[in-house]
């Protein structure tokens, strides 16, 4: 063992106290016009867990954080785990039964939210079972600090194997799982991202992502920590001007984004006073991360081609920290690859048998590292069909080429990728199946040009005329976060069916494909 993996952090808690102590003023995290040093971040985490124990929470118990994108995410993160509690983001665009499945699936007896939540918090305190408390960020940060609690004692760190965080994830079921991350799985995903793309203190990463999502939590917010650099958050990359304006005011290195987001600065059109010449000498940024969602080749290549930077597309899923491979900052990037895995990731491509195949053969992506999860909680089934000797099978069809680069050719698993974020139709097909009208439903995944995919809807009704399809949209919105509402429902006589009675939802992707392709003048691809 080298003496710098010897001193090297054991878990999360040690990399902002060990930060702290190192370089305490430099800035760890700007919001608006508000700068936070990393003497502030520990201090103000350790504030949290003060709070925590006060609360009464018993180190291994969950807590779950229901909050936007601020500061005070990250102390209540840090400040969960510093009392040996277990994290647990809730998406904060969830609905309110959505939110309580969380609460119970996970069994958190505690909940860190902010006014905007209060309402909700207090009608989920009443709903659920476990949970004793709810503490408000606002007033968590006007506790006092008792000196003791400010140090926490390095004989009760947490080592390596603990659990860190329950990310919840969906599965074929439709029901969200907890994928279960140790602080090891955690800093390990960290350490092999950081020395792809080469980070340093010196680097500043920007953060519009939401923070409560496996990407932006490893890659916008632990790896900057981990590097003693510097993170600038935003709520939302909206409008665009003000995000370049954020970009050059902190001077941005490393930008990280999804998919739709590179597409519209691809085709942003700036003023004529800004050439492309002079906005690529007033852009400080040293390349560009895409995550979260297949990067289409036309804006990788418009992108760069705009920007001059190198633009790395990579693949991770929240079941492996979440990031599995990159395409190289020093090296061919291959336009429609993910590229090669992470230094400690290990990748296969099987058949149904779990049989190895070789380069350029199209199967199910295997994964086996430290950032694999320990297995999904409460959820034994499911750890039998995604962990196997070692290997997390990811769902996701691909082929290796004979460079080692990872090409993805489509999903597995029946799910709808709306910018990012994980959507599973049956969950929707679930709501759907509770109208008193609605005898039949299916949901299928369509191509958008600006989320990547939507859901849409398929109904057969009970009765002739009785809803319309707006109606059925209305009653879908109190149940489900906005982005699994279907953009489109089509009202049917009948489902295709196969003679067993199950729907046949393959005809309805190919049905779609060719009314999208009749609609742009494209031929069919049967003709």
């Amino acid at each position: 063992m080298t003496s710098q993996q010897h001193n090297a952090p054991g878990n999360l808690v040690d990399v902002l106290r060990r930060a702290q102590e190192k370089h305490p003023d430099r800035t760890a995290v700007v919001f608006g016009s508000k700068e936070i040093n990393y003497a502030d971040l520990f201090k103000e985490s350790c504030r949290v867990a003060s709070a925590l124990r006060a609360a009464g929470a018993k180190q291994g118990e969950k807590i779950a954080i229901l909050l936007d994108n601020s500061p005070e995410f990250i102390t209540a993160y840090f400040g969960i785990l510093l009392n040996r509690n277990i994290v647990v983001p809730i998406n904060h665009m969830f609905k309110r039964e959505e939110i309580k499945y969380i609460l119970d699936d996970s069994e958190a007896t505690g909940l860190i939210t902010s006014a905007a939540y209060a309402c909700m918090a207090d009608e989920l305190s009443a709903m659920t079972d476990k949970l004793a408390f709810v503490l408000q960020a606002s007033w968590i940060r006007d506790q006092p600090l008792e000196k003791e609690n400010f140090h926490h004692p390095q004989k009760d760190a947490s080592g390596p194997n603990e659990l860190a965080v329950f990310l919840y994830t969906s599965g074929t079921t439709g029901h969200p799982k907890a994928a279960m991350l140790t602080h090891g799985n955690l800093l390990s995903n960290v350490r092999s991202s950081s020395q792809c793309i080469r980070v340093s203190p010196k680097d500043t990463f920007i953060c519009f992502l939401p923070l409560f999502h496996s990407f932006a939590a490893t890659v916008c917010m632990l790896m900057p920590l981990v590097a003693g650099a510097k993170t600038v958050i935003m709520k939302s990359p909206r409008p665009i001007k003000k995000l370049l304006r954020t970009i050059r005011k902190h001077r941005v290195t490393i930008f990280v984004g999804i998919p739709s987001i590179y597409g519209i600065l691809k085709d942003t059109k700036f003023p004529r006073f800004l050439p492309p010449v002079l906005l690529r000498l007033l852009n400080p940024i040293r390349l560009a991360i895409s995550g979260a969602a297949a990067l289409p080749v036309e804006v990788f290549l418009g992108f760069e081609k705009k920007f001059r930077m190198p633009l790395l597309e990579g693949y991770g899923l929240t079941e492996a920290s979440p990031v599995v491979s990159l395409n190289p900052l020093r090296g061919p990037r291959k336009p429609g690859s993910i590229g090669l895995p992470l230094p400690d990731v290990r990748v296969k491509i099987v058949n149904d048998r779990g049989d190895a195949l070789g380069p350029e053969q199209e199967g199910e992506l295997c994964v086996k590292g430290p950032n694999v999860m320990l297995g999904y909680y409460k959820k034994e089934e499911d750890n039998g069909q995604a962990l196997k000797d070692g290997w997390l099978l990811t769902g996701d069809m691909a082929r290796i080429d004979r460079d080692g680069y990872i090409v993805i050719m489509g999903r597995k698993k029946d799910m709808v990728n709306v910018r990012g974020l994980n959507v599973y139709p049956r969950e929707i097909e679930e709501v759907l199946y509770r109208h008193p009208a609605i005898r039949e439903a299916a949901v299928i995944g369509v191509p958008d040009p600006h989320k990547g995919e939507v859901p849409k809807g398929y109904v057969v009704l009970k009765k002739e005329g009785s809803l319309t399809s707006h109606d059925i949209i209305v009653y879908l919105r109190p149940h489900l976060a906005d982005y699994k509402i279907p953009r489109k429902i089509e009202i049917r006589n009948e489902l295709p069916k196969n003679s067993s009675g199950k729907i046949l939802k393959r005809i309805l992707i190919e049905e779609s494909s060719s009314q999208d392709a009749s609609a742009n003048g494209l031929p069919r691809k049967d003709r």
